[in-house]
């Protein structure tokens, strides 16, 4: 059995890593800012579970922040990459990969009629961006405080948990002009939204949101604010862009927008679209879309783009997700959470912790919380919890701020460890 206290060579790496790459990791939550502990450096990973290169292991919930919705190295995704592998691994050029995973998720998903590959979520946020000016011929941007839209300038203004640790919950570098096109409301707050359009009613592009806000914590909205979002964007000729990136093809197949019966004008996407290997996407009405050069005049290009792996990979995943699927893992969330909660209610191990957390969960994803306590005691409570599910083998994101993500390989033998392990 591992010795999850023992991290030796994880923090020798780290040590090493903080003198040639800024802050030792290559996205900023990886730094375990906040924590009792140094980064954990992984070394392989397979199905529900991760292992560090200590040789320790641990039931997965952060699942490379949400792509992994089969789990680690799924074995048919995994055959499909050999046989791509074989043919070659990028070509800047066309190819029939891309075309067979865009027909299939356009078969699938009614409102969209094209679809364009890239390499992240915050690529396809600022194509979406791009493109909603363009076709509005207007500037400005709404935005909602708790939502996180990527790391482009005109999105990092009050944004989620990468940014919640910077002074003014936003980042240095980004122009004044940048900021002034981009303005940020509450969530959940009609009125405001209204008296926007009122002061800006010739010049709102489009409203952007995560129709599921999971960036900051779970922010479930109340479906009738989303309605309202999208009557009043058509009432004043202004898009509605959902950012999917991490609840497209994760809630169910066509995302929010299928589950909540709205549509939007645009929608990016992300993570599960690429079955873990980069991948973004924006897509919409052919209308919006053929604003793309080389047929319009809105710019995008990327040499990367739709990679013939992420491809492969994307559509692999994308075919094992039907309705039976997503029963399946609803019903493996529900029971997780429910452990998780008996132990955070009843376990003598969270006697250490000053307040009384929670999870809660919306389809496949998690959140651990607490109405009682402002944000720095929720980072405080949560780092003390993280270190005790540490030593128990169980990895969770390093924020207090990320959700969790259930995969379909958190089967019941992985349940019946996890009790164990909280058990212990």
């Amino acid at each position: 059995m591992s010795d999850n206290n023992n991290r030796n060579i994880s923090s020798e790496l780290f040590a090493e890593s903080t003198k040639i790459v800024p802050g030792g990791v290559h996205s900023p939550v990886r730094g375990f800012k906040g924590l009792n502990t140094t980064p954990i450096f992984i070394k392989r990973a397979a199905g529900a579970y991760v292992y560090d290169v200590d040789d320790n292991s641990y039931v997965d919930f952060c699942m490379s922040f949400g792509p992994l919705i089969l789990g680690h190295k799924d074995p048919d995704v995994e055959q499909e990459l050999h046989v791509a592998l074989e043919r070659g691994w990028t070509y800047g050029a066309a190819e029939e990969y891309s075309l067979k995973l865009a027909k299939y998720i356009i078969d699938r998903i009614p409102f969209i009629e094209q679809i364009r590959f890239m390499n992240s979520g915050t690529e396809a946020v600022m194509t979406a961006i791009r493109l909603a000016r363009a076709y509005s011929r207007k500037n400005k941007i709404i935005k909602f405080s708790g939502c996180y839209h990527g790391h482009t300038d005109s999105m990092l203004i009050k944004a989620g948990s990468g940014v919640t640790q910077i002074a003014d919950a936003s980042s240095k570098g980004i122009p004044h002009g940048v900021v002034a096109d981009t303005i940020v409301l509450p969530l959940g707050n009609c009125d405001l939204v209204e008296k926007t359009f009122e002061r800006f009613k010739d010049d709102i592009a489009a409203i952007i949101i995560e129709p599921l806000p999971a960036n900051n914590g779970l922010l479930i909205q109340d479906t009738n604010f989303l309605r309202f979002l999208r009557d009043i964007t058509k009432a004043h000729d202004a898009l509605l862009i959902f950012d999917e990136v991490i609840s497209g093809f994760r809630v169910c197949f066509g995302g929010m927008s299928e589950l909540l019966k709205i549509t939007p004008d645009i929608v990016t996407y992300g993570k599960v679209i690429g079955g873990g290997l980069p991948v973004g996407a924006v897509a919409g009405p052919a209308k919006i879309m053929q604003m793309l050069a080389p047929v319009g005049d809105v710019y995008q290009a990327g040499t990367l783009s739709a990679n013939p792996l992420a491809m492969v990979a994307g559509l692999t995943t994308l075919k094992k997700l039907n309705q039976n699927f997503y029963e399946k893992l609803n019903s493996y969330t529900n029971e997780i959470r429910d452990t998780f909660n008996n132990f955070l209610n009843h376990s003598s191990a969270c006697a250490a912790i000053d307040c009384k957390l929670e999870m809660i969960s919306y389809q496949s994803l998690f959140w651990i919380t607490s109405a009682e306590q402002t944000s720095a005691n929720i980072s405080r409570s949560f780092a003390k919890l993280f270190d005790i599910l540490i030593a128990k083998g169980i990895y969770l994101a390093p924020n207090a701020y990320e959700v969790g993500f259930v995969s379909i390989a958190h089967d019941k033998n992985v349940i019946i460890k996890l009790n164990n392990l909280l058990n212990d």
